[in-house]
């Protein structure tokens, strides 16, 4: 088992001496040359007296900083940190605000879970934070704990469409530059903030009273507009079993580039253009990533170490829209995952499995099948009545397993903590009914 911290997963990502409320974000970038001139104002509140603010910041130089608009303060930086120094402590409970002016060629950083963070695509290009590429392309305390409100403005090339973190509230363009203006009130952590562009051709609709949006190439319309009409139907189904849409829109991106794996962000996901072959190839997929606007956006972690909370959730999901849409039943998934789950090394703990395995593919399927068995247990009224009050009691907020499992027990009849300890916290693998 790994060490019991927090954040033990990412321990020199973030801090928890301040808290942010808000991130303004002013960003002015060259396709072209994938340049990147921009501004970050960020008011927090010390939780602590703070001799120095850490800010985390990647590959980007710091220009200039103010802190509460004093302009001459000092600071330094290393590869990974921006350090600045008040000329006295900052007092804890004392909000203050920090703005960096800073510039550079933004690139993903290298980690072990691969490249994350700001990428060029051939022609435009995409944020892929999780879990630590946010300070790829904007100064911020990297932890999924600290949620904030947004504000992004994005000036461009005027070719290129901007879809980024929040509702759209502004676009115009002037001298051959589009500026894009996006606010998000809704707590949102840092590695679901995103800024994706491309020349995209944009849809929008409304289905279930959800306004969403897919953004697209033109070239890939007919595969692209086959292949995501089952978005609104996924948002009437999951609106039914896991309660209302947790913010006021959603938009769907997909790029002219194939990418490995679809990306989350905070109300939107990114797909790449092989999760459009016009057949439908990746409809659970779709129905993964809407999943996790509930499961892991609105309801986000306090630690990486629970990341089944997010994954385990959004995989079950897809069984479930399986289900819904006439497909192959959960119960049969289920059964289909945990035989091969039985054939797997059996060396995983789901409630800590530790930085290297937080996205081994065996956290999503054991996670699935631990919501199945126990859904075996509560029978399906009891347990998407759980799921609807899981999304409401922690909307917008932070959760750890313990959250989960002492909400559960107040939908069973039987005890339940020798359930969640053999699913979460041994690596033996339990019987879907036991």
């Amino acid at each position: 088992m790994t060490d019991a911290g927090p954040h033990a997963y990412l321990p020199r990502s973030g801090t928890d001496d301040y808290a942010v409320l808000r991130y303004d974000l002013d960003l002015s970038y060259r396709v072209t040359t994938n340049r990147l001139d921009a501004t970050a104002t960020i008011r927090a509140r010390a939780a602590v007296d703070l001799p120095v603010v850490v800010l985390d910041l990647v590959h980007l130089k710091a220009k200039r900083v103010r802190l509460d608009g004093q302009k001459r303060v000092r600071f330094g930086q290393t590869a990974t940190h921006l350090r600045i120094s008040p000329t006295t402590p900052i007092p804890a409970g004392t909000e203050f605000s920090v703005e960096v002016a800073y510039d550079g060629s933004p690139a993903p950083r290298r980690t072990r879970w691969g490249t994350l963070g700001w990428e060029e695509l051939t022609d435009g290009s995409i944020v892929a934070a999780q879990p630590s590429g946010a300070p790829t392309w904007f100064p911020c305390n990297d932890r999924p704990s600290d949620k904030a409100a947004y504000g992004i403005r994005v000036t461009t090339e005027q070719a290129y469409t901007v879809a980024a973190t929040g509702e759209p509230v502004g676009h115009s363009v002037a001298a051959g530059r589009g500026t894009w203006v996006f606010e998000r009130s809704e707590p949102t952590a840092t590695y679901l903030a995103a800024v994706q562009i491309g020349r995209y051709t944009v849809e929008r609709r409304r289905t279930a009273d959800v306004d969403w949006s897919i953004a697209y190439p033109p070239a890939l319309a007919r595969r692209v507009l086959h292949d995501f009409e089952p978005v609104g139907r996924m948002l009437e189904s999951f609106q039914e079993l896991f309660g209302p849409y947790p913010f006021p829109s959603y938009t769907v991106v997909v790029t002219e580039d194939p990418l490995e794996i679809p990306l989350e962000s905070q109300a939107m996901a990114t797909f790449g253009s092989t999760h459009a072959d016009g057949h439908g190839g990746s409809e659970r997929l779709i129905a993964h990533e809407l999943a996790h606007q509930w499961f892991g956006n609105s309801v986000g972690l306090a630690s990486w170490g629970d990341i089944w909370l997010n994954e385990g959730f959004a995989c079950y999901a897809e069984w479930l829209w399986s289900e819904a849409s006439g497909g192959l039943s959960a119960a049969v998934h289920a059964r289909a995952h945990h035989a091969r789950l039985r054939l797997a090394p059996k060396d995983l703990l789901l409630g800590d499995p530790g930085p290297d395995a937080m996205f081994d593919d065996r956290v999503y399927k054991r996670g699935a099948c631990l919501l199945h068995a126990l859904r075996r247990r509560t029978g399906d009224q009891r347990f998407f009545e759980l799921l609807r009050e899981w999304t409401r009691l922690h909307r917008f907020g932070t959760v750890r397993s313990a959250d989960f499992e002492e909400l559960a027990q107040q939908y069973s009849e039987e005890p339940l903590a020798g359930f969640f300890d053999a699913w979460l916290r041994q690596t033996a693998l339990p019987s879907l009914s036991g």
